[in-house]
């Protein structure tokens, strides 16, 4: 196994995270929204957030957003001042946690903007477009999708595939049979991001899937083990195994569960620091460099 780098420091926010996302010579991830299963808001979620899924690359002049839980409503605000905005927005798989923001996105509501939108078929056969335009029909939502004034692109993703973006590629693998979802991985000039969020640690056996996708990627994002149920050891081995096997150099564990609490939360970087100096747990609103790793 190669030898880990030491700890990065974390990464300042703010104004200066801000440029770096602007850059167009940047490789950067930018977490918008950090839960799994529901939102969670409260004075015990504050430092990580409680924000539904939705993570944000921008390689170089390529933006791409990857699921649409409630954090994807901030994103949107935060794109207002750029706009016409172009992104390709990609679906880990449908599940409430990761489609329940999409209605809130104020940017697909405005002429001029475009988004191609990428995501596996439901266990029901269904596609992602009809996943979107039914959680937004009466009686669920009171506004249609096709209110939606820009421009929208769908286009159903299989296994091991492989798109050219720009100057961007994004590979794709499965990842959890169960749920339909996908793995997808992120090369730019040479660098690259994982984003596999819907890991399932109780098999005994890593994913070959995502072995193979995550094979010495400079960032590897995975979704945080319940370290609350009775499958803890199962799921830290799981979790030690996949980082080992696959030769990461930056390990970033988000998609937690809404009782893991901030002070939960420090527990756990704590742990996973311990085997692995390089890796931490995101927090809305961090700004990771993948060139940095």
């Amino acid at each position: 196994m190669a030898e880990l780098e030491p700890a990065a420091p974390k990464p300042k926010l703010g104004r200066t995270g801000e440029q770096q996302m602007n850059s167009v010579d940047s490789f950067v991830v930018k977490f918008w929204g950090v839960r799994a299963k529901v939102a969670a808001p409260g004075k015990d979620t504050i430092r990580y957030g409680g924000n539904t899924a939705c993570i944000v690359i921008q390689a170089g002049e390529t933006l791409l957003i990857f699921d649409s839980g409630t954090g994807v409503r901030k994103l949107g605000s935060s794109l207002l001042s750029q706009m016409p905005v172009k992104a390709y927005m990609f679906f880990t798989h449908c599940h409430w946690d990761r489609i329940q923001g999409f209605p809130f996105f104020v940017p697909a509501f405005i002429p001029g903007n475009s988004f191609h939108i990428y995501g596996a078929t439901a266990t029901n056969g269904s596609s992602f477009e009809a996943r979107l335009q039914e959680q937004m029909t009466q009686p669920n939502f009171p506004v249609p999708i096709g209110v939606m004034q820009s421009k929208l692109k769908f286009s159903a993703l299989g296994e091991e595939e492989k798109h050219s973006l720009d100057n961007v590629t994004v590979e794709t693998a499965s990842l959890n049979y169960a749920h339909r979802s996908i793995a997808y991985r992120v090369n730019w000039q040479g660098y690259s991001a994982v984003c596999a969020t819907d890991v399932c640690y109780s098999s005994h056996d890593p994913s070959p899937n995502l072995m193979n996708l995550a094979y010495q990627a400079d960032l590897l994002i995975l979704n945080t083990p319940d370290f609350l149920t009775n499958t803890e050891q199962l799921a830290w081995h799981n979790l030690v195994s996949i980082v080992k096997e696959a030769k990461i150099k930056k390990l970033v564990l988000c998609m937690y569960s809404p009782e893991h609490n901030d002070d939960l939360l420090d527990k756990m970087q704590d742990k996973i620091q311990s085997v692995f100096p390089n890796a931490v747990l995101a927090c809305e609103g961090m700004n990771l460099s993948v060139i940095d790793s």
